[in-house]
């Protein structure tokens, strides 16, 4: 496995230099909105990669729900960390793309930009509930949370088809259109993504395994050390005569 990311690390690192060349040189110019729309190979990908990661949660959340999986609650805990920064990117590239094009950086009222934010600060409650709360119900809590935060994600996906916003109607499958190099683009952009997703995910999960080892050995070190303590401290028999 140590060999295997070098590997992968490096061919992701390709992948994503060459979807900027292709989002900043190959992709054409978008008549309406010049240049700035270019944003949409990080904006999209980023949210896409996001409900990727989110939908990972979600499963591993119902998982431990069921089966109290160790590996299951590492995953949630990770899936949730990488998906919360995703969505944070989504949060920061969507307001300076709506500046230049709809002359707003924020619609109140918005159902796909309110939902949005819904999303992310469920998932920060839920990172939340993990880093601060020393409960031994955390994990059962926070696996609950995040099936919870998932019901989220179709509203997210699916308003702009049910609900008038600011958004666009959808370019792919919902009846607007896109050139195809542009969508080539994108799915370029989005694989480079979901492979830099995964890395990071990777290298989290072999953090926190073995930073759950290191609380495992110095538990089972505090329990022997105590029960040293505890004979030490019992009073000597006395002989039998």
């Amino acid at each position: 496995m140590k060999r295997v990311f070098p590997l992968l690390g490096g061919l992701t690192a390709v992948l994503l230099s060459y979807a900027l060349y292709q989002a900043l040189v190959v992709a054409p110019t978008d008549q309406l909105q010049g240049d700035v729309y270019r944003i949409i190979y990080y904006h999209v990908p980023s949210a896409w990669t996001a409900f990727v990661l989110f939908f990972v949660n979600f499963v591993a959340s119902i998982v431990y729900l069921i089966r109290r999986s160790a590996k299951a609650d590492m995953i949630a805990l990770v899936t949730a960390e990488v998906g919360v920064v995703f969505c944070t990117v989504v949060l920061v590239t969507g307001p300076i793309w709506a500046r230049p094009v709809w002359g707003i950086w924020w619609a109140p009222g918005d159902i796909r930009l309110t939902s949005t934010l819904v999303l992310w600060l469920i998932y920060v409650s839920y990172l939340v509930l993990r880093r601060f709360s020393s409960s031994a119900q955390t994990q059962l809590l926070a696996a609950a949370l995040a099936v919870f935060g998932a019901l989220d994600v179709p509203l997210v996906y699916f308003s702009i088809w049910f609900f008038r916003t600011q958004h666009p109607p959808p370019v792919i499958g919902g009846g607007g259109s896109m050139d195809p190099r542009m969508l080539h683009v994108l799915v370029i952009s989005w694989m480079a993504f979901l492979c830099f997703a995964f890395l990071v995910c990777w290298s989290r999960f072999r953090l926190e395994l073995l930073h759950r080892e290191i609380e495992e050995a110095h538990a089972m070190e505090s329990l022997v050390g105590s029960g040293v303590a505890a004979k030490a401290s019992l009073p000597l028999g006395r002989s039998s005569r």
